[in-house]
């Protein structure tokens, strides 16, 4: 009865008391120290991405990205790796119980006994009267058992450890998809991209065709002089080069767009053009509260730091002694020249205690240099939420000032677009020069491609918002746009409250 007593008192004690500092989030700036606090509330980022990005082959492609890029797989097989640890290093909370069983044979020959060394000493077995004996022996360990009692924590502490590094590596996980959704979407928003431009530069090269061609009509007729035609001609050549040159682009960007989808090179499915691409009515930031339970790395920066202080407690109770309760239950059998002695049973309860003391001294530095890594996290955290606000402000800066970009940008292509027809009918009238075309021509080309390159830099801006928000998306509300496996869908948010 004492010794039950005792022992309940004994796991009691253990299952109370951790070595090591207990993790606490550090303290983050006030929202009012960021200028995007005072934004609405309802931000972009609780779209899911296929409601962001509604082009249908966009869709497509974004959903061949999650299922069979590498990264992504990789990840995943991360996630996996570190969940199996989790399983093991809990495991060492509970006792081990293993078996074995052996078995021996001899053959004497006359004497009165014959003497056979053992473990614990001499096994004497008497002959049959001066003749031969043989003897089998056989021994089967039903248990053996060994429990080690987390007199300090230890082993609670490296499970914790090992929980905050497999939530961490789950954060990873939605960082690279989060990663990936962006990237796909700006590569996909270059394609169309340089899909326009090669359009502008194709009808401007049609264009500089038929200045060519009239300008030989009327050089030929002595009109013009030769130095007409002769930037003419070049104006055209210039042209080309530069449609070879976005011709070339668009293939490596359809080879880049094609990596990410896991695949060879091909030709990729375009959907709407980069004109008719839908613009989001208004892009307002989250708060910063909301911020820090939606972005990957933040996330798993502070599954790293919790990892990092919970081995602060295991290196502590490292230094403490060890308690372990240990025991085995078997039985044994011997049978002489046919005669059979046992079955024995056998069985033994032990305790061993085991602490360092040479190595103590270096165990005090582990626990210093366990300290120094969970510093190290911490400044990371820090960092990372840094620049979390600084990816967000950038993003909403973008967002805000593309769109006037744009506006001036398409004022500025009409009116270009009005000089060159006045210009080329006074050319044509004989009341203007050549030079009037040119720079009206090569000016409005200009315009034309810068358009369609703040276009471009207007989606990517908001992608990059919404990416730098931490995206946001439940495979459970829309089934039908599943990614690869339903675990990236854990709501981390829930273990930061």
């Amino acid at each position: 009865m004492y010794r039950w007593s005792a022992l309940l008192l004994l796991l009691t004690v253990s299952g109370g008391c951790k070595m090591g500092p207990d993790y606490t989030r550090p303290d983050m700036p006030p929202a009012e120290s960021w200028r995007m606090a005072s934004a609405a509330a309802e931000s972009i980022a609780n779209l899911s991405w296929w409601e962001l990005l509604k082009d249908k082959e966009l869709q497509n492609v974004m959903q061949i990205a999650l299922a069979e890029n590498q990264d992504v797989r990789t990840a995943m097989a991360s996630v996996d790796q570190y969940r199996a640890q989790l399983v093991m290093t809990k495991w060492d909370l509970a006792p081990s119980l293993s078996y074995g069983a052996s078995a021996f044979m001899y053959h004497t020959s006359g004497g009165d006994a014959t003497t056979i060394p053992g473990g614990g000493g001499a096994i004497v077995l008497p002959s049959q009267g001066g003749q031969d004996s043989t003897t089998f022996s056989n021994t089967v360990g039903f248990g053996n058992l060994k429990w080690e009692l987390d007199l300090w924590g230890r082993l609670r502490r490296a499970v914790e450890a090992s929980e905050a590094q497999m939530f961490a590596q789950e954060e990873n996980q939605r960082a690279v998809i989060l990663s990936l959704v962006g990237s796909v979407g700006e590569a996909y928003f270059g394609l169309r991209s340089l899909d326009l431009q090669v359009d502008i530069t194709k009808r401007t090269l049609k264009s500089w065709e038929e200045s060519v061609r009239l300008s030989q009509l009327r050089y030929k007729q002595g009109y013009i002089p030769k130095l007409d035609l002769d930037r003419f001609e070049a104006e055209r050549a210039g042209t080309a080069a530069k449609l070879a040159d976005l011709e070339k682009q668009v293939v490596q960007k359809e080879n880049q767009l094609n990596a990410l989808m896991g695949r060879k090179p091909a030709a990729v499915t375009r959907g709407l053009p980069l004109t008719e691409q839908p613009m989001p009515p208004a892009v307002p930031a989250g708060l910063p509260s909301e911020l820090l339970q939606r972005r990957p790395d933040l996330q798993q920066a502070e599954q790293t730091l919790a990892a990092a202080t919970a081995n602060i407690g295991v290196a502590q109770a490292a230094r403490f002694p060890q308690l372990a309760l240990t025991g085995a239950v078997g039985g044994a059998n011997a049978n002489l020249s046919g005669t059979s002695i046992g079955p024995l049973f056998i069985q033994n309860v032990a305790a061993s205690l085991a602490g360092p003391l040479l190595n103590a001294s270096a165990l005090g530095y582990q626990v210093s240099v366990n300290e120094m890594k969970a510093r190290q996290a911490a400044l990371q955290y820090e960092k990372a939420v840094v620049n979390a606000f600084k990816e967000v402000e950038d993003a909403l800066i973008a967002v805000q000032k593309t769109q006037e970009q744009r506006e001036a940008q398409e004022q500025q292509v009409a009116a270009l677009q009005s000089a060159l027809k006045f210009a080329d009918q006074r050319y044509q009238g004989g009341r203007a020069s050549y030079l009037d075309v040119l720079t009206s021509q090569r000016s409005l080309f200009e315009a034309e491609l810068a358009l369609a390159r703040t276009l471009q830099t207007q989606l990517v801006s908001v992608v990059q918002l919404y990416t730098a928000l931490g995206g946001g998306w439940s495979v459970t509300e829309h089934p039908e746009q599943n990614l690869p496996d339903p675990r990236l869908q854990k709501n981390a948010a829930a273990r930061l409250q």
